[in-house]
């Protein structure tokens, strides 16, 4: 037989302390109604015995939505950190049941992500995904919609037009927000490189045109090289950043758009002293912490998770409670954290 929650469950699904439940169930102190009533959904919605406590009699049971997410990187930290979110943020989604089904995918392939969000329709209520910006990609989202399943696009923006709307960055911002702390750290004029995850990651060719319209406006004396396509691969980025460190001398920044920064944090580690070329990266991770530390790494361009998992979560669960009264809600930015050594 299944165990009930328990109050450390309940207060996880209610997003309050251990000692609010506590207060609120034993009136030992005032408990806000804000509060009260998060405890309340969060017990109706797990089942737990404190709901008919709390409420009075035996609640209705709340509706319950089925979030589909597709992913990419399962193995890769940032990914891994989004999962281990957006499981949190389904169980307090207000006014439901959430169920989170989530899949990973394994590579970049326009066709494989197309498989994927087709694979979705009928396991899920509304869908949100990680993707690259392809015909292949669009045709399915089309599809999806054409049988009244509703589509996110997530941190890169695909299918315009077609999807319901793109939560994530203002990633022209963030590239320009690179430039500046690039052309900052910069010890005198010389070059600056530029890894992209891919050509058809919208979100990164933002990041590169921000990064390099404001260096071109602001920082002439700084060349960037040609664009590095490393597949957010630790590897090709490590091999990559050692035989640019032997080929340019003046090497003077470099800015990992998407990921596989571990390759250009442990290239610096073994070829240059700290600081010495500012590097940007845009993860909060074990790894880009570490480098904030030693000082390999110049800045954190982040991404808020929890912020964002909850938005999305909500806007997600009101297009499936109410499809007739949302309209095409564009593009919803949300501000990055930005990090450095004296943050962490």
């Amino acid at each position: 037989m299944a165990r009930r929650p328990g109050l450390e469950a309940l207060a996880e699904a209610a997003g309050v302390s251990l000692s609010t439940v506590d207060r609120c169930l034993n009136g030992r102190e005032a408990v806000s109604a804000t509060a009260r009533a998060r405890i309340v959904e969060a017990a109706q919605r797990l089942g737990h015995p404190a709901a008919l406590r709390l409420g009075g009699g035996t609640a209705a049971p709340l509706p319950e939505i089925r979030f589909g997410v597709v992913l990419h990187k399962q193995g890769q930290d940032f990914y891994k950190a989004f999962a281990d979110e957006l499981r949190r943020a389904v169980t307090r989604v207000p006014g439901v049941r959430g169920r989170l089904v989530l899949e990973f995918a394994a590579s970049q392939s326009p066709g494989e992500m197309a498989g994927l969000l087709r694979a979705m329709a009928g396991r899920c209520d509304v869908l949100a995904a990680t993707a690259v910006n392809h015909p292949e990609v669009t045709a399915a989202v089309e599809e999806l919609k054409s049988r009244g399943l509703a589509v996110f696009s997530l941190l890169s923006d695909f299918a315009q037009g077609v999807r319901l709307g793109y939560m994530g960055l203002n990633n022209l911002k963030v590239g320009r927000t690179a430039g500046w702390i690039t052309a900052l750290a910069a010890k005198g004029p010389g070059k600056v490189l530029l890894y992209v995850g891919g050509h058809r990651w919208h979100g990164h060719e933002l990041r590169e045109t921000g990064f390099r319209a404001y260096l071109r406006e602001y920082a002439p004396q700084l060349e960037v090289l040609e664009t590095v396509v490393n597949l957010e691969t630790r590897q090709l980025t490590y091999e990559t950043t050692l035989a640019a460190i032997a080929r340019h001398p003046d090497l003077r920044g470099i800015y990992v758009a998407g990921g596989g920064m571990e390759g250009a944090i442990a290239a610096l580690r073994e070829a240059r002293p700290p600081g010495e070329i500012g590097l940007v990266v845009s993860a909060l991770t074990p790894d880009s912490r570490a480098g904030l530390a030693e000082g390999t790494v110049t800045l954190v361009t982040d991404t808020p998770l929890e912020k964002l998992c909850a938005a999305l979560l909500q806007k997600m669960a009101a297009v499936v409670q109410n499809p007739e009264q949302v309209p095409d809600l564009g593009q919803i930015f949300l501000p990055p954290d930005l990090h450095v050594a004296e943050s962490i």
